[in-house]
């Protein structure tokens, strides 16, 4: 095959393969357990491939509606409107995605122009900084610092100006598993009163909140929801990640201009599998009751490491425990985690990675999302590091 000749400009010079093909592939090289990536690994209620299945017998297998199935829209409309009592329209304010990266990055497309800034809060989930720099956009970070993992608010007022065309926020929070309180989305409500910003909420986590605390969706704040897309995630909250089907809402002036990007980048969503998660919507358990499955995993897997050198940070979401690893060694967390895969046979993320510029606070991420056994084999040889 011929070479290229020309030099390639690369819009993503620094972007390689991300952290977390490389640890799962290590992993698999080593026959480590793999606790890095975030997928669970036990089996997802059987009625929805049921529910899949009868939808392709029965023909649906063709394009479904570019802004998604009415049924499965009706049904995320009378979800929000029950837990957080706002109305969404279903024919112009909520639209079906390839899942929730895909909303995400079509959000940015669809409002950040060249040399707007966005505000991001890391440690932060990967995706946010590079589809910013895709459209020209500057990222513009604000760090949170261990183990709270608190926003400072008053530094996000220093760094706002005539630029910011976004903040992102993401509550339930990949890494940390820190939640934003109802005090923080009030501040961001202030600080963004009379401006023009666009809020992103990633909320793809909303219904995995332990110990009895609230979820507080930018929705509940309707001052803020009118200037919001909030994106969701059916793979996270039904263990279903490889469908790849979420959803954004907002208000129909945002949600026009997100769906003038969205048709030209995906189109339209899997039609079998809109119908399943919509029939699997009707009955509201199937998504409340998903807490308590992941608040016994995260138990299982913190109580299993009591008396191990590792120290938790506290973990009120998300299904990914933060272990403190300072007491062990003083190895930057890139070069441990990969020890412990090589000489201790598991896998999780180092949290340096989230940031922009590398902070090794000396801790890791690992993924409870597991079966029990998967879980008690970990926390084994947690113990015996």
């Amino acid at each position: 095959m011929p070479h290229y000749k020309n030099s390639i400009f690369s819009k993503l010079p620094k972007v390689g393969t991300t952290i977390f093909t490389k640890m799962s592939e290590l992993s698999s090289q080593h026959g480590a357990l793999n606790l890095s990536q975030g997928f669970p690994d036990f089996d997802i209620d059987m009625k929805m491939v049921d529910e899949v299945e009868k939808n392709m017998r029965k023909g649906f297998n063709q394009y479904a509606p570019m802004p998604g199935l009415m049924e499965l829209r009706e049904k995320i409309a009378f979800k929000h409107n029950d837990l957080y009592d706002i109305e969404y329209h279903p024919e112009s304010e909520i639209t079906i995605t390839a899942g929730a990266t895909q909303a995400i990055f079509t959000a940015i497309a669809a409002f950040v122009k060249e040399e707007d800034e966005v505000i991001i809060f890391t440690p932060a989930y990967d995706c946010y900084q590079p589809a910013i720099e895709l459209v020209g956009g500057k990222p513009v970070f604000v760090q949170m610092t261990s183990p709270d993992y608190k926003i400072n608010w008053e530094e996000v007022k220093k760094l706002i100006s005539q630029r910011t065309r976004m903040i992102i926020i993401n509550s339930p929070h990949n890494p940390t598993g820190s939640l934003l309180s109802k005090e923080d989305l009030l501040e961001l409500e202030k600080i963004t009163t009379q401006s023009e910003i666009i809020i992103l909420s990633d909320e793809v986590y909303e219904h995995i909140v332990f110990d009895n605390k609230p979820h507080e969706s930018i929705c509940r704040f309707k001052e803020l929801a009118n200037r919001s897309i909030a994106v969701f995630s059916f793979g996270k909250t039904f263990h279903v990640t490889g469908w790849k089907l979420g959803y954004c809402i907002g208000p129909k002036e945002l949600m026009t201009e997100f769906r003038k990007v969205h048709q030209f980048n995906v189109f339209s969503c899997n039609h079998p599998l809109q119908l399943a998660i919509a029939s699997y919507l009707s009955n509201p358990e199937n998504y409340l009751n998903i807490k308590e499955v992941y608040q016994k995993k995260r138990d299982l897997f913190t109580e299993s490491i009591e008396g191990s050198r590792f120290k938790k940070v506290p973990c009120y979401g998300t299904y990914f425990q933060l272990l403190d690893y300072s007491n062990i060694t003083q190895e930057n967390d890139v070069d441990f985690s990969i020890r412990l895969i090589e000489e201790f046979k598991i896998a999780s993320i180092p949290v340096s990675v989230f940031y922009n510029s590398p902070l090794d606070e000396k801790v890791l991420r690992f993924c409870f999302a597991k079966k029990d056994d998967t879980i008690l084999k970990a926390a084994e040889i947690l113990q015996g590091i």
